[in-house]
């Protein structure tokens, strides 16, 4: 099988200016923050990010490198909106195209099955579709006629996840409760990179836990990272819960145009090492 390990800034070299990324998570739970910091690095631009949001949106809408942000909520959980992500909003610096959370995973599912769009429900008689005119409706071919949303694919350049445990080929398991919908980013995308905690022989990734955990399989990446802490500040269980304190550090600077320059220098401008040196290994 094809060793398919390399570092973040490696992974992140693909993305171009105005492509559009997926990032996968959940709010603040489980996202690929080492892949966030490394594209803050590259300083690429324009982007289109698709996302069930959380820092790393706010991120990215902080240093102006998001475009466009497709997102079926920006939250950082125990922080009910994500403050970075409200600033670029309410200051009209980044279009924004809000989804129902259902709606959202099937655009991410027709993408995932080569499709054009999905019909649903979700969305008739709310403002989804008075907000996104993008948004067409089709009939059922079929002796109901019913009218539903057809909801296009969400088709992406890049996608991002993080896992607790991987193999060098690229099969990754998560351990926590929730798999969120990682394995539907990865197969929208025309390339996928996964970080991980631990990177282990595919025999310990079978003997540790249920088949179902193994969630992406080695179809679906084309590059594996090990990144002890790679979610932080985000909660990435059952290895570590979100670090409450960092997140309030980063929440408080968009208040503050000087302590996000700070905050910026001091955690996002340096390397990997920088950031786990700084934050400490003891809260990573």
């Amino acid at each position: 099988m094809i060793d398919k390990r390399m570092t973040a800034d490696e992974a992140v070299a693909h993305v171009a200016d105005g492509m559009t990324i997926g990032i996968g998570g959940w709010g603040s739970r489980r996202k690929p923050m080492a892949f966030v910091r490394a594209l803050v690095r590259k300083r690429v631009k324009d982007l289109t990010v698709v996302s069930y949001g959380g820092p790393d949106v706010g991120i990215l809408c902080a240093t102006g490198q998001a475009k466009k942000v497709i997102y079926g909520f920006v939250s950082l959980d125990s922080i009910p909106l994500e403050p970075h992500f409200r600033k670029a909003r309410q200051s009209g610096t980044i279009e924004a195209v809000e989804l129902d959370e259902g709606m959202f995973l099937l655009g991410l599912r027709a993408a995932a099955q080569r499709l054009p769009f999905l019909p649903t429900r979700a969305g008739l008689g709310s403002d989804v579709l008075k907000i996104n005119p993008h948004l067409k409706t089709v009939k059922s071919p079929y002796d109901d006629g019913e009218e539903l949303v057809a909801v296009p694919a969400l088709e992406l350049d890049a996608a991002f996840v993080h896992m607790n445990r991987a193999d060098a080929s690229g099969n990754g398991q998560v351990l926590g409760r929730d798999p969120y919908f990682d394995n539907l980013f990865c197969m929208s995308a025309a390339r996928a990179y996964m970080s991980c905690e631990e990177l282990v022989s595919t025999e310990e990734l079978t003997r540790g836990g249920p088949l179902q955990s193994l969630l992406i399989n080695r179809m679906m990446v084309c590059g594996v990272v090990e990144a002890p802490g790679g979610a932080h500040f985000t909660e990435c269980p059952p290895d570590y819960p979100r670090d409450e304190k960092f997140q309030r550090e980063y929440a408080a600077t968009a208040k503050d145009a000087a302590a996000w320059k700070a905050f910026r220098a001091k955690y996002l401008d340096g390397s990997e090492a920088d950031y786990q040196k700084v934050v400490g290994h003891e809260r990573l």
